[in-house]
């Protein structure tokens, strides 16, 4: 039997971990329709210092609330978080390309960073499952390399990983009503 090389098996355990953070949350929404004290803040976290430029913008309604969301473009939940931020709305996402999921999702999110529209490739991606196209020779991919690095920094171990306006970071997907009452929170 082949042995896994130790990349490829953290990169499955940072997947598993979402997954399980998931069905960790879908099982305790049954218990609790609360999600708070389930969530650790970042020590220092100021959201205004984020190199927002790094990050793909997307505004759904007004855009008054503001997340950060590090997305593997491979990413299953991922693709169900970016679905329920639209349906939330009122929120401006910044979404930073976060490929852990392989050499594809790194190809991908070349082609996203690489595109003329970032956040309309993201989309017909994610909505509709038109992949982006190959990343132009000469492509300056500094950005979506500081995502990564931004990533590593804040200890994302999986996509999708959730940053809050006061810092709370959620690894994993978890259900629709806790992401709009960590939304409509106060700074704490």
């Amino acid at each position: 039997m082949e042995t896994m090389n130790s990349t490829r098996r953290t990169l499955l355990m940072g997947c598993t971990l979402g997954a399980l953070a998931f069905a960790g949350a879908s099982h305790a929404q049954g218990k609790s329709s609360s999600p708070e004290g389930r969530f650790r803040k970042i020590d220092g976290f100021v959201f205004d210092k984020l190199p927002l430029n790094d990050a793909i913008r997307i505004v759904h309604g007004s855009g008054k609330r503001r997340l950060a969301v590090f997305s593997d473009p491979n990413c299953g939940h991922c693709k169900r978080i970016d679905k329920d931020l639209k349906a939330i709305g009122n929120v401006t996402v910044y979404m930073f390309l976060y490929p852990v999921l392989g050499d594809d999702s790194l190809a991908k999110a070349r082609g996203v960073w690489c595109s003329r529209d970032r956040q309309k490739t993201w989309s017909e991606w994610i909505e509709s499952g038109t992949p982006p196209a190959g990343a132009a020779q000469g492509c300056d991919t500094a950005g979506l390399q500081r995502g990564i690095e931004l990533g590593r920094r804040y200890k994302v171990e999986g996509t999708p990983t959730l940053i809050f306006d006061d810092g709370t970071r959620v690894p994993g997907a978890i259900p629709t009503a806790w992401i709009e009452t960590l939304l409509a929170a106060p700074a704490r």
